[in-house]
């Protein structure tokens, strides 16, 4: 007892260390100092000091007693690893077969493993495809249906996916006993290492076909080009997906296909800006209209409207046309559109408008006997 190091201070970690932060610590020294990586001498009783510790900090109730007694309270249950003769906890060993599959590909299966996973035989659904659509700014805001051609595998309606001519025409593989898998086993010093993987004979089908399916060549599926509409709902936005069920790669061993996901990107448009359901967008106003008021035609992507502009507006005041927005795309009501008023000043003016601009400049100002910087003051203290 007195030769041994503490527990936390073999790990290296606080005594109020998190159960992650254990097992994080404990992960990285098993990999240093296991014999099979790390040829220095005391590697191996380091790899042992560190596996005693990981068990007893790695389980509530020892960690319980180891702090409140010491070696003392976890003496029996804790020392021996001579050999790996005592075992260890199911914590540590699946955090210790994760290390052993990092170094060899495969588990313990000389510790309990059974070194069998899931039957790669089985069917299995295909994986997703994406691709990308580009639509206008007026059909994001309104929606449109879509054709598409698709290239896609599609099950063989002969065989059903199996590739064989008929059901007695496939066998199980003799080699694999229709698992699918097969499996080696490597002797060590630590015991017998088992690695899984696919059947070469039968490339994990764990099936042998006499007679292949003269329609599809014996790949259970056929590669075919469809016409698929697309739905592309009003007030769809850029990033957005859609799903279209089937359209995806080829399923294994007779599953089904995986799905198509379609990203949404809406085109700029030359004059409207959106943000969620409103639409933005700058009015051009003379500086006479913005003064005496006017009434002016509005463009809105559901047509033109009639806005009034009251006298004195200044420019960047911003006017809201009720529901000239986008719909929602959830089935709420339509977003307004936000005129924002855009001042322009002429600089190309008539004689004539000239001459009616000074005499408006002496009215404001001269004639009352005001400059134009007392005027600029007057305006906006």
């Amino acid at each position: 007892m007195a030769d041994k190091r503490d527990y936390y201070e073999v790990l290296g970690v606080a005594k109020n260390a998190s159960d992650d932060e254990i097992k994080k610590a404990y992960r990285k020294l098993a990999k240093k100092y296991h014999p099979d990586v790390n040829k220095e001498p005391g590697a191996e009783e380091k790899f042992k000091e560190v596996n005693e510790a990981y068990e007893v900090l790695s389980d509530a109730t020892k960690r319980a007693n180891y702090d409140q007694f010491g070696f003392a309270g976890v003496d029996g249950s804790a020392g021996g690893f001579g050999g790996f003769s005592q075992g260890f906890s199911s914590g540590g060993f699946d955090d210790l077969n994760d290390i052993f599959s990092s170094f060899f590909g495969g588990s313990m299966g000389g510790f309990g493993s059974s070194g069998r996973g899931r039957a790669s035989n089985a069917p299995r659904k295909g994986d997703d495809k994406l691709m990308r659509m580009n639509i206008s700014f007026m059909d994001a805001c309104f929606g449109k249906k879509e054709t598409i051609s698709l290239a896609v595998d599609e099950q063989c309606p002969d065989c059903k996916g199996s590739g064989a001519a008929s059901a007695s025409d496939i066998e199980t593989c003799s080699t694999c006993r229709g698992t699918g898998t097969v499996i080696q086993q490597q002797r060590t010093a630590f015991g017998v290492f088992q690695t899984q993987g696919a059947c070469p004979d039968c490339q994990g089908t764990g099936k042998r076909i006499r007679k292949v399916c003269p329609r599809c060549k014996g790949k259970g599926y056929e590669r075919k080009t469809s016409e698929v509409e697309v739905n592309i709902p009003a007030g769809i936005s850029s990033g957005q997906q859609l799903r279209v069920a089937g359209k995806g790669e080829r399923g294994y061993n007779g599953g089904p296909n995986g799905d198509l996901y379609i990203e949404i990107y809406v085109e700029p448009h030359e004059r409207f800006e959106r943000d969620g359901k409103n639409i933005y967008l700058d009015i051009p106003v003379s500086a006479v209209d913005a003064t005496l008021g006017c009434s002016i035609d509005v463009p809105t992507i559901h047509g033109d409207v009639t806005m009034k502009i009251p006298a004195g507006t200044q420019n960047g005041k911003q006017f809201r046309l009720k529901g000239k927005g986008v719909k929602d795309i959830r089935g709420g009501k339509e977003g307004d559109q936000i005129c924002t008023v855009n001042i322009r000043v002429d600089d190309n003016l008539s004689r004539k408008e000239k001459e009616l601009y000074k005499q408006l400049q002496e009215l404001q100002g001269t004639r009352q006997g005001e400059s134009v910087w007392e005027r600029f003051k007057k305006n906006f203290s």
